[in-house]
């Protein structure tokens, strides 16, 4: 038996249809001025002067980043740690300076400054000889993927401890006391120099800014970047240089692979 459907229920219906005509008109007249104007505002974009291989309002936005980033940026602002059991293996990103005719048993890490310091030609042993740090940090990537990972490895801060080379002076770092005598920027590079990155003195410096000889508790493989690599947590994945060559100390801004290819030098988050 079928219900006779009233004539306000009709009325209803007919109500309700329109109201979805109406909404879909508008939706689409939405979305049609929506895209015409992210067209003309790309098309405006990719038409101004570029600033250092980009448009200059990616390149303002950019700087905009690093000042927030560098605005709560604190060395007593540590990035989150995790239990070894959730560490794993995070995916072989970058081959940019892996020569695979590279000998690990010539390799020496090469540390140096801007004011005429006599280089030093560091071993691997000199490295593990320093206090060794053990920690479970995310590994973040640019392109949205992160992995916790367990770094092994030595603190930056400490190896200029030791070694020297991030003060003008000569002096050993204080931080507290000595920070006008530090170096402003620290550059890393690959043995071959194909890829290099700039860092600022207080993120180098970062108590948990490593020097990472194992990864997960194994020796770092050629693709992970054996057999020294950094470790930053508090920069972006492409800051984390693979099989580092040479670290200099300078007042000047170091160049950055990815950075001249359009990126944030900064990279901080």
């Amino acid at each position: 038996m079928t219900t006779p459907v009233s004539s306000s229920d009709h009325r209803n219906d007919q109500q309700v249809k329109r109201q979805i005509q109406r909404m879909t008109r508008r939706s689409f007249a939405v979305g049609a001025v929506a895209a015409v104007g992210g067209l003309a505002g790309w098309g405006w974009l990719t038409t101004r002067p570029d600033d250092e291989a980009i448009p200059w309002p990616l390149r303002r936005m950019l700087r905009w980043n690093e000042q927030v980033s560098r605005g709560y940026f604190r060395p007593t602002r540590l990035a989150p740690t995790f239990s070894q059991d959730i560490a794993r293996m995070p995916r072989v990103n970058g081959h940019i300076g892996l020569d695979g005719r590279f000998d690990p048993a010539a390799w020496r890490l090469r540390l140096e400054n801007t004011a005429g310091a006599k280089p030093l030609a560091l071993t691997l042993q000199d490295i593990q000889a320093l206090p060794r740090v053990d920690t479970v940090v995310e590994l973040k990537c640019i392109e949205g993927w992160s992995d916790p990972v367990r770094w092994t490895g030595a603190r930056m801060s400490d190896l200029v401890a030791k070694f020297g080379r991030a003060t003008r002076s000569g002096r050993a770092i204080d931080l507290e006391h000595t920070a006008s005598d530090l170096f402003r920027y620290v550059m890393l590079s690959t043995p071959d120099a194909a890829y290099y990155v700039g860092l600022d003195i207080e993120s180098a410096l970062h108590p948990q800014t490593l020097l990472c000889y194992e990864m997960n508790g194994e020796p770092l493989t050629p693709g992970h970047g054996a057999p020294l690599r950094l470790a930053i947590p508090v920069k972006y994945g492409i800051k984390n240089i693979k099989r580092i060559g040479t670290i200099r100390f300078t007042d000047e801004r170091p160049a950055d692979y990815w950075a001249e290819r359009g990126y944030d030098w900064y990279a901080g988050h």
